[in-house]
């Protein structure tokens, strides 16, 4: 049946081992022997006499153990005799009758000798040194409680018992130091940080100790004078007083050392002092003496002394230097800052400072610096008078400019610009020019325009930005000569008037001279109100709404002073194209003959010019172009359009509204391929130059002739005026022998030689050319001027005739009637022409238009 525990089910009974009963039984034998081992050695001693103060006392020990160490306490076992042995050994405690420890070598060998102690004394801790000499009692782990006398019994098998005595005193030693700052602060490892010139003292309390600890200060490892004050039990303070820091006294080692023994080392503590320091050097390694401008520099500065680790500050006057790179290096004791930067105008004359400062420390900072001298380029600003109201500018007023430089080295020269012309004083011209002023007086409005000033130094030359002179003034024409319009009766046409005017808001007048009298045109048939411009639809109803229109302006500066005069004539087709020639011009992929003539007048209208080739041979059109400008009657033809026709001839005219005009005939042009007149190979560029040669020389030849022949001409009858005012064609000489063109086209090379045809004469009723020349500003500023008195049907009349005509004439404006009559030169006196022909054209016998 199996057995039951606590209703779980109990392990089954096993029997003992045999090993562990007899280690049992052992065990048992063993404390059996001890006790009868103890009561042996008390009935030795009893036998053998009780212990005795007065004994045999050979000698007395001071032994001195650590509380928690060994404690060996001396006991001389050395027999007087060699044949001599030692028989026990006992140790007593006090005036104990019982040992507490016994050696006992009878009856065995001295190294099987029996060691005993006392278990409610030393027990396991306490065992027999004999090796040593003298032999002593080694007891572990000494407690406060072992303190006392120890007494060493010796028996020996022959000498007489020998017994000596141990005083054994257990040392405490200090179990606790601290350290403190003057403010009460516990320090650990390092005192501080503290500044240079305080007062620094420390505290060293050390706790615990039997017998009471001696407390010391090292200084760096040398023992300084402190004061030491117990202050309670089991608790004594040292102090340590610096009156005044000095730089050296960083990271110095101090010491507090506790010791009441020499058995173990001394408790003690260390710790370093930290001491803030400012620096003691600020240098700029590098000053240049010169910087330029857009080139970069290195400046380097050192600071050495500080504590904690300097830092360097750039500074310009007493702000940051934010102009560059900074680059530091060194260690904790030398700081290395290297400036990097590229100066400009604006770093002339400043200060450049390195500070060195001790960022733990306020105000502990020392600087070095140096003046920047950078050379430049003038830097240039142009302003206009300070005293001057831009807006409020007019002609006639007097202005002035200031031109403000800087630069280094100083600028030698300042040139002045008027509209990118170069201005020179002139006092006649009211141009003064001061040391960095422009005076102008009176100004007009040529005066206004964009202004600058050029300032020159060893460095170079700078130009100021522009400044822009703004002149006001009355309203004047655009256009200088008098426009001619042509028109017919009913036709209306839009005449425009442009004028110049500062401001620009301009009021219109418009007024038409007819038979001598003004009359302002109607506000209702002109556009007034269009900034600078103005234009009218004037319809000529009958031949006396033919002659002058003018148009004045006015704005906030005033009215204008001269009008716009537009001559109003009867339209008419235009003359032909005069003096046409031809040259050769280059086009990037083929070789052109460029046509250029002369525009005839445009009948009062606007022209357009053509030109037609045609081949001689079959008569056909082989090109038809147009002028390539609007203005001047000029035609390029390519050479591949001509061509396989050799012989041709050009026809070029004019076109307006009212027809087409007379044409100019260009005939005789050939196109010659070299290679056939070069067959017998011999080159003919030598014969070509000069063949060239001496028709230059005949055409100058030719030239000097006909002018002797004019001249002599224009000198004896003013009747040469006709066939100037017919403008016939000038035909250059022959040209089939001085004449010539070289035309390359491919691989075959052309000579173009042509002819002008001069046309039959119009007839005397033709409309002449209206020669629009320049005109004499002066004879602009009286309006009645413009109209001539002069009749159609004398001004080509025989030279008496017409001087009486002239006189006949009541209008006191002809400028005939105060002057003889003279030969008329085309070339030289244009604008009377244009009068004439003019007032030729305007009808009505009573009008003095």
């Amino acid at each position: 049946m199996q057995r039951t525990c606590m209703n779980v089910p109990c392990s089954p009974l096993r029997p003992i081992p045999i090993r562990m009963a007899i280690g049992a039984l052992v065990e048992l034998a063993i404390k059996l022997f001890i006790s009868g081992y103890i009561l042996a050695v008390v009935v030795y001693v009893n036998a053998t006499g009780n212990w005795d103060k007065d004994d045999d006392l050979v000698a007395t020990f001071e032994v001195s153990a650590v509380l928690g160490r060994t404690a060996r306490l001396p006991c001389d076992i050395e027999p007087s005799t060699r044949e001599d042995r030692v028989y026990m050994v006992l140790w007593f405690r006090d005036d104990a009758v019982k040992p507490i420890y016994s050696f006992d070598v009878r009856g065995r060998a001295f190294n099987k000798a029996l060691n005993w102690s006392d278990s409610t004394v030393v027990g396991p801790r306490a065992y027999f040194v004999t090796v040593t000499k003298p032999a002593t009692l080694s007891l572990e782990a000494v407690q406060l409680d072992d303190e006392g006398i120890y007494r060493c019994r010796v028996d020996f098998k022959n000498s007489p018992t020998r017994n000596f005595q141990v005083n054994l005193t257990v040392i405490v030693p200090p179990h606790q130091l601290l350290i403190y700052d003057s403010s009460g602060v516990e320090v650990e490892n390092a005192a501080g940080p503290f500044q240079v010139g305080v007062e620094f003292g420390l505290s060293c309390e050390v706790r615990g100790g039997k017998p009471t600890p001696l407390v010391s200060w090292l200084v760096n490892e040398k023992e300084v004078d402190s004061r030491q004050e117990d202050i309670g039990r089991n608790i004594v303070i040292s102090k340590l007083t610096v009156p005044q820091l000095r730089r050296e006294h960083r990271n110095t080692t101090y010491k507090c050392r506790a010791s009441n023994t020499n058995l173990i080392p001394p408790l003690e503590k260390a710790i370093l002092l930290d001491v803030y320091l400012k620096p003691l050097s600020v240098k700029i390694l590098s000053k240049p003496a010169i910087l330029e401008t857009e080139k970069d520099y290195s400046i380097a500065c050192e600071t050495a002394g500080s504590h904690p680790r300097a830092k360097i500050t750039w500074m310009e006057a007493n702000a940051v230097y934010d102009g560059g790179k900074v680059l530091d290096a060194g260690n904790d004791s030398v700081v290395l800052s290297t400036l990097i930067f590229s100066p400009v105008a604006d770093d002339h004359g400043k200060i450049l400072k390195c500070r060195g400062e001790n960022p733990a420390l306020p105000d502990a900072f020392l600087e070095d610096f140096f003046q920047l001298n950078v050379v430049f380029p003038p830097k240039v600003q142009l302003h206009l008078g300070s005293t001057l109201n831009a807006e409020k500018i007019k002609e006639g007023d007097d202005v002035y400019f200031e031109c403000k430089v800087w630069a280094n080295p100083e600028h030698h020269k300042i040139t002045w610009r008027h509209n990118d012309a170069v201005l020179t004083q002139n006092y006649s011209a009211g141009i003064i020019m001061s040391t960095q002023s422009l005076v102008l007086q009176k100004i007009g409005r040529d005066n206004a325009g964009n202004y600058t000033c050029l300032a020159s130094n060893d460095r170079g030359e700078t130009t100021s930005p522009m400044v822009t002179l703004r002149v006001q003034f009355a309203p004047v024409c655009k256009a200088k000569d008098v426009s001619i319009i042509g028109a017919s009766l009913e036709e209306s046409v839009k005449v425009r008037c442009e004028v110049d005017a500062d401001p620009n808001e301009v009021e219109f007048v418009w007024e038409i001279n007819n038979s001598g009298e003004n009359f302002e045109v109607a506000p209702a048939k002109f556009d007034g109100n269009n900034g600078t411009t103005s234009e009218l639809v004037y319809t000529p109803v009958s031949e006396r709404d033919y002659g002058a229109l003018t148009c004045w302006g006015r704005n906030a500066i005033g009215k204008q002073e001269a009008p716009c005069v537009y001559q109003i004539i009867p339209a008419v087709k235009p003359n032909p194209l005069n003096n046409c020639t031809i040259k050769l011009s280059l086009n990037q992929s083929s070789e052109i003959l460029e046509v250029e003539c002369v525009p005839g007048y445009d009948g009062g209208l606007r022209q357009e010019f053509r030109l037609e080739a045609y081949e001689v041979l079959t008569g056909n059109l082989r090109v038809n172009a147009s002028s390539v400008s609007a203005d001047l009657p000029i035609f390029r033809i390519a050479v591949s359009d001509l061509l396989p026709a050799t012989h041709f001839y050009l026809v070029t005219y004019a076109v307006n509204a009212k027809g087409r005009s007379e044409v100019s005939l260009l005939e005789d042009i050939m196109l010659r391929d070299s290679e056939k007149r070069t067959d017998s190979g011999v080159s003919m560029l030598p014969l070509v130059l000069l063949l060239i040669g001496c028709l230059m020389a005949f055409g100058v030849t030719v030239l000097s002739v006909m002018l002797m022949m004019y001249r002599r001409r224009g000198t004896t009858s003013p009747v040469h005026i006709e066939p100037y005012m017919k403008q016939p064609i000038i035909t250059p000489p022959d040209s089939r022998s001085n004449s010539m063109l070289d035309v390359t086209h491919g691989d075959h090379t052309y000579f173009v030689e042509y002819t002008l045809k001069q046309v039959a004469d119009y007839a005397l009723n033709n409309q002449p050319d209206i020669i629009q020349s320049p005109q004499d500003q002066e004879k602009m500023k009286r309006e009645p001027q413009l109209f001539l008195p002069v009749r159609p049907d004398t001004l080509f009349a025989p030279y008496d005739v017409h001087k009486q005509g002239l006189q006949s004439n009541r209008c006191s404006l002809n400028p005939f009637s105060t002057k003889s009559w003279e030969p008329i030169s085309f070339k030289a006196d244009r604008n009377l022409m244009k009068e004439i022909i003019i007032a030729n054209s305007i009808p009505g016998p009573e009008s003095c238009v």
